[in-house]
């Protein structure tokens, strides 16, 4: 059996933007918040995959180094690309770009943040990803730490869920969620668990 922890970096310096790419740094606090699902799951764990970006990769780093094994930094979990919207505020895209944010939320199938990233091309990459995944590390517990954008659409692929249904998954900072794959089965565990 393969078992999968989903943890979402996290809270950010600088207060709650729509980032994708940008390679920002975590508060203490969220590091903390991460740290203490860490200290959940470090017993059992046999290897950690993390988004190249640093509000996973270091936290990440940090754990495989005191538990001794092995960590994968992956591109293909890395967040959307938000283009344009990047660094802004739900505010500031709203004043930007009127009805445009409102209309991705509602299907982010139709929708693609100006000179940002396609749903369809972020789907295929978490896609790959979510087939290595379970074809590569069968009777392992692998920890994922990656953003909110691709641990939605990961949740999605486990469950057979259409890609539209993601923006209905709460996702808060340091979101701890849990699959179990077995036999070409999946099952959720739980979502949104708070460590502690």
């Amino acid at each position: 059996m393969l078992r999968v922890d989903f943890l979402r970096h996290g809270a950010l310096k600088g207060g709650v933007k729509y980032r994708g790419c940008l390679d920002e740094a975590i508060t203490p606090e969220g590091r903390m918040q991460m740290d203490m699902v860490w200290a959940e799951v470090c017993s059992q764990v046999t290897k950690i995959i993390s988004s190249p970006l640093s509000r996973c990769a270091i936290p990440a780093q940090d754990w495989a180094n005191e538990k001794g094994v092995h960590c994968i930094l992956d591109n293909r979990i890395k967040e959307l690309s938000y283009g344009d919207w990047e660094g802004l505020t739900a505010a500031e895209i709203e004043h930007q770009y009127p009805n445009q944010l409102q209309a991705w939320r509602d299907d982010p199938t139709h929708l693609t943040p100006p000179n940002g990233e396609s749903m369809q091309h972020f789907a295929d990459r978490v896609l790959s990803f979510w087939h290595t995944l379970i074809q590569d590390h069968d009777d392992e517990h692998v920890l994922v730490v990656a953003h909110s954008g691709s641990i939605r659409l990961l949740l999605a692929y486990a469950l057979g869920a259409p890609v539209k249904t993601t923006r209905h998954l709460a996702m808060p900072y340091a979101c701890w969620s849990r699959v179990e794959v077995q036999g070409g089965q999946v099952w959720l565990q739980f979502h949104a668990r708070q460590a502690g």
